[in-house]
């Protein structure tokens, strides 16, 4: 494989893009069936794609992007991992190979079942896998010692019948991928607005006059945002970014969908400010922005002009400006300027547009919710937006951009470690059974139960817990301790290798694949960033006969463990109109639900902050009074310099799912053992470009964190501060270092110590 660092010069999307989808799609042995795929894409009667959670434009011709691309045709190929496979190799030889080698042996084809004994998976029935599932599970000496673990990509459906069958055996054990990525956006925005979603849909981008984006890459994460930054930018809005590194998505996009920008020069440019603040450092950034504005009002008034804050709405709807306003006034420019790392005139800058526009969008992702303070950022962002009553008209809002496709609507339905009263008493009511009341635990939380021997078996619907959580050895040495494990998959994956006493692989269809049962073809839903809810039906062929859907697999396992307790499991799993009626009758905003799916693109859940219906304890919209952080991470320890890590994704990758070794964007090929740091950073500490480094994470116990074999990467970032791609740096987060309130996994915030390797080589 050729290793290099090349500057990538083109803009995002354009040629580039063509030529990867192009790669992908014939790389996946399936290229006729994955082109007609990609025309069903994110269409009415098509399905969603299994990768972000963007919504869709509805009229486009096409309507997916690059990495979807990549999911779709990752997910539909023609590759399998069958019996043989299994046979040939031992778990303990798959635990040496990269993730990237896993996910690409292919679909797996058949229920597996690991033999101790012999360091290999083994064929299992159907029958017999639930039979076992059943058997740990009335086993228990408490249904809290069960951990059903989701991943976003999961439907409503299936998320459904996942959460009643939890609660029916006695748990809010609940851990999710939320956890570990936007927990802090839930958080936040419950406390301040009283929902824990955005408050904007697709088409209030095409009327924002200035949007604020911070810590986010769309062009790798959610590449078909750039067509709503595109379009708004094109039409004059105004695009601020507040981002670590530069990414390119954000400052230059060329529409592979445009023939104009293909065959000509020409592209978007994006952002028209765009500014690098320290990690962590976004806070203090949108602090000296109020503060500035508030300084501009009291200006204003006292020239006997309009201030700048919206009183109206401040009076009507909102507490705690006053108290707001005095820690505002308490934080010096001194403070402000040091942690966010920009100086006044650059946040006059972005505070002079916010201040022109009449209606404005904040948007941010994992660059803000994955630091020990992500809470008390959103709650900034949202006092921005109060001061001016950006909540609730048309063009302005929050927008948390979500990850994986429906990880909003799995917590909408019930995937909910903390599930609120209103909730279990509409399913006593409509299932005539006693709901448990105990919060249950989170990511982390049930990490360290099994890691104690209080949890014993994990189930988890999809994803790759392995890869996924912090403290790598940590989480697979948990895992290791559970009495069963049992994975929900379409492929390969880690956390197959770091399994339980037993373990079991149960293979599942994916998005692209035709489901059908007793009653017929059916289809699932999702629910996207902006709280539309929308139908998703495969038409390809399944890559075997022995994949059975999520739906169906969650119904084998309640109708072994529970009988027809209180549903009958297997009868909903033939029919999801069915399942789609008690959602119906238990979930707000669900009333008609079989009917209003009818409608073309789906139908819009409502937001009750958008409606100015504050569902928090003051019934207003609250305003934080939060002191920024006291410090961020320590520059030294012990006389040696300390670096911020961020944790990050390449281009070829979709969270823990390795595409290829590229990462075009950002000019690294062939690789991802790669280290990026400001050019003077690695002049300072006396390194080379192309140096091998270690990384040590430092925290408050004796457990030695490090990973080794990073190639330095000179990159525009501030310095201080490096980044590299996770799961490989997920050894060096510990599992508790986490956000305050939100419990979130610090990955973009880790204090590490870089030193030089005995061996160096020049790329």
């Amino acid at each position: 494989m050729n290793k290099k660092i090349k500057n990538y010069k083109a803009a995002a999307g354009g040629w580039g893009a063509l030529a990867s989808t192009t790669r992908f799609v014939l790389g996946s042995k399936k290229p006729a069936a994955n082109l007609r795929n990609l025309l069903r894409a994110n269409k009415v009667k098509g399905f969603d794609c299994p990768g972000c959670a963007w919504g869709d434009e509805q009229g486009k011709h096409f309507s997916f992007c690059e990495n979807g691309a990549k999911a779709i045709s990752w997910e539909a190929t023609a590759k399998r991992v069958t019996p043989d496979f299994f046979r040939q190799h031992p778990v303990s030889r798959l635990r040496q190979q990269s993730d990237y080698f896993l996910e690409y042996q292919g679909r797996i084809e058949q229920p597996m079942y690991l033999n101790r004994e012999t360091d290999h998976y083994e064929p299992i029935s159907w029958d017999d896998a639930f039979a076992l599932i059943a058997r740990h599970l009335n086993g228990l000496e408490h249904p809290d010692q069960l951990e059903l673990y989701t991943s976003g990509r999961a439907s409503n459906e299936a998320t459904y019948l996942y959460q009643l069958f939890g609660r029916t055996v006695g748990t809010n054990n609940f851990p999710d991928c939320s956890n570990l990525c936007h927990e802090a956006s839930g958080v936040a925005l419950n406390r301040a607005i009283g929902v824990g979603k955005g408050t904007v849909t697709l088409q209030d981008f095409d009327r924002a006059d200035a949007i604020f984006a911070f810590g986010q890459n769309p062009g790798t994460n959610h590449p078909r945002m750039l067509h709503s930054l595109r379009n708004a930018s094109r039409r004059g809005a105004a695009i601020v970014t507040f981002n670590n590194l530069k990414e390119r998505g954000l400052e230059r996009f060329a529409d592979p969908q445009s023939p104009v920008e293909m065959l000509t020069p020409k592209d978007s440019s994006i952002s028209s400010l765009y500014l690098c603040p320290r990690l962590g450092g976004d806070m203090a950034a949108v602090r000296g922005m109020a503060k500035l504005v508030l300084e501009w009002d009291t200006e204003a008034l006292k020239r006997g002009e309009p201030g700048l804050l919206d009183r109206d709405f401040i009076a009507e709807h909102t507490q705690g400006l006053d108290g707001y306003m005095a820690a505002v006034a308490a934080t010096s420019w001194q403070q402000i300027e040091k942690q966010s790392g920009l100086s006044r005139e650059q946040i006059r800058q972005a505070a002079e547009v916010y201040a022109s526009a009449e209606r404005v969008i904040c948007t941010w992702a994992m660059g803000i919710t994955q630091h020990k303070h992500s809470v008390a950022t959103i709650r900034e962002i949202v006092n921005l937006q109060l001061l001016r009553g950006q909540i609730g008209k048309p063009g302005a809002g929050l927008c948390p951009v979500r990850g994986h496709s429906n990880v909003q609507g799995n917590r909408t339905v019930g995937i909910n470690e903390k599930p609120d009263e209103a909730f279990l008493n509409r399913l006593e009511t409509h299932f005539g059974l006693p709901m448990p009341r105990r919060s249950g635990h989170n990511a982390v939380a049930a990490i360290q139960a099994m890691l104690e021997g209080r949890s014993k078996v994990f189930i988890a619907l999809g994803g790759n817990i392995a890869a996924a959580a912090p403290d790598t050895p940590v989480t697979a040495e948990a895992l290791a301790r559970c009495e069963l494990t049992v994975q929900i998959s379409t492929k390969l994956n880690r956390s197959h290798l770091m399994a339980g006493r037993e373990a079991l692989i149960l293979p599942c269809l994916g998005r692209t694949e035709a489901d059908v049962r007793a009653s017929g073809p059916q289809f699932i839903t999702v629910e996207d960033s902006f709280s539309m809810v929308h139908a998703s039906q495969g038409a390809g062929k399944p890559n075997s006969p022995h994949q059975r859907s999520e739906t169906a697999i969650i119904a084998g396992m309640a109708q072994a463990t529970l009988g027809s307790k209180p549903v009958d499991w297997l009868a909903l799993a033939d029919n999801y109109d069915a399942i789609r009626d008690h959602m119906a009758a238990t979930l707000p905003g669900f009333e008609r639900f079989n009917e209003r799916l009818q409608q073309p693109g789906g139908f819009y859940l409502g937001n009750t902050a958008a409606d100015h219906d504050w569902q928090t304890t003051t019934g207003k919209a609250n305003f934080a009074a939060e002191p920024l952080p006291a410090q961020l991470l320590p520059a030294e320890q012990n006389g040696e310099p300390v670096s911020t890590l961020q944790t990050l994704r390449s281009h070829d990758q979709y969270n823990t799912t390795i595409y290829g070794m590229d990462d075009r964007y950002r000019g690294v090929y062939g690789q991802r053992m790669v280290l990026f740091m400001h050019p003077d950073e690695i002049d300072r500490r006396g390194l080379n470009e192309g140096d091998e480094v270690e990384l040590i994470s430092i925290w408050q116990d004796d457990v030695e964190r490090k990973v080794s074999g990073f190639r330095v990467v000179a990159y525009d970032i501030p310095a201080g501060n490096v980044a590299a791609y996770y799961p490989e740096t997920n050894p060096l987060v510990p599992l508790h270092s986490t956000g305050d309130d939100s419990h979130t996994p610090t990955s973009k915030s880790v204090a590490v110590l870089i030193r030089r390797q005995q061996t160096s080589r020049i790329l």
